[in-house]
């Protein structure tokens, strides 16, 4: 048993426990259908970051199920932050899952379902990490998910399978391609930088994830001026892009310097990711403040 076990605490509908006395049914509809949605935010040297754009999309998501919010927002904030303090968390990112209750096994659910609501935190180095620093290289892969990829599902077995092989090739990580065309990471967004300083991205739809990180580095990069597209772009053009990066609520901002076997640029990050990064930091240490 690892020693956090006995230590960290979890928020289980509505009570602050110790991990190990965190229980969940077995009949519970996340476990048995993936009927269950989910939401990270990162936490970085004790800052919340861009937790307002997470909850909304934690809302949306719920909403697109048809699951009742398990408590008011604010109360959701005060949960996160209560638990982040409880844990003595500084770095790391505080995770939120709901699920649509507990029944028999059933497609067809009751009506009357109370959700299951379980939180807990994840100690992580978020920023100055090595792939930061040097450079990732993703693999290219067919995306095999499911249409509704806007909505944040606990349905990931396409990322882990996706995410498996990828390593086992040498990667560091994947993206994911539909009909030519870059969707998005298993577990992030996709980003290119042209040759004339472009910035481009797919805009958001049914197809990709609506990133919170990636909404904070447009806005951010509008406000400095730098020019950006919300396109699709294909395969080829990744290979021949200038720059690529990813963005995620636990990357950050990543340089991308390979692409299955082409070198991106220089095989190092460029100067249009390394500014992104370095304005993206500055927002988020002017985030609020919770331990």
């Amino acid at each position: 048993m690892r020693a956090m076990d006995m230590t960290r605490q979890i928020f289980l509908n509505g009570s602050y426990i110790n991990e190990s006395e965190a229980k969940i049914s077995v009949m519970d509809r996340g476990f048995l259908f993936g009927d269950a949605i989910y939401e990270v935010t990162a936490v970085l040297d004790g800052h919340l970051i861009d937790n307002d754009l997470h909850l909304a999309r934690f809302a949306r998501s719920l909403s697109e199920l048809g699951i009742s919010l398990p408590m008011a927002l604010e109360n959701v904030r005060e949960m996160q932050i209560e638990l982040i303090r409880r844990n003595q968390m500084r770095d790391g990112t505080v995770y939120l899952q709901v699920s649509r209750g507990v029944a028999e096994r059933n497609f067809h659910p009751a009506g009357d379902l109370v959700p299951t609501f379980v939180a807990f935190t994840q100690p992580a180095k978020l920023s100055g990490t090595p792939a930061q620093r040097e450079g990732i290289a993703v693999a290219l892969m067919h995306d095999p998910r499911w249409e509704r990829r806007d909505i944040k599902t606990v349905m990931l077995l396409g990322q882990v399978l996706a995410k498996m092989s990828a390593k086992s090739g040498g990667f560091n990580d994947v993206w994911l391609h539909q009909d030519g065309f870059i969707t998005e990471g298993a577990s992030s967004t996709a980003f290119i930088v042209t040759h004339d300083g472009r910035i481009v991205t797919r805009g958001n739809s049914q197809v990709t994830l609506p990133g919170c990180t990636r909404r904070a580095v447009l806005t951010l990069a509008e406000r400095r001026g730098l020019i950006f597209d919300e396109r699709p772009f294909t395969i080829a053009e990744a290979e021949g892009a200038a720059e690529a990066f990813l963005t995620s609520a636990s990357s950050f901002v990543t340089p991308v310097v390979r692409i299955g076997e082409t070198v991106i640029g220089q095989g190092e990050p460029g100067p249009v990711t390394r500014h992104l990064q370095e304005i993206y930091l500055e927002a988020a240490r002017a985030c609020e403040q919770v331990i």
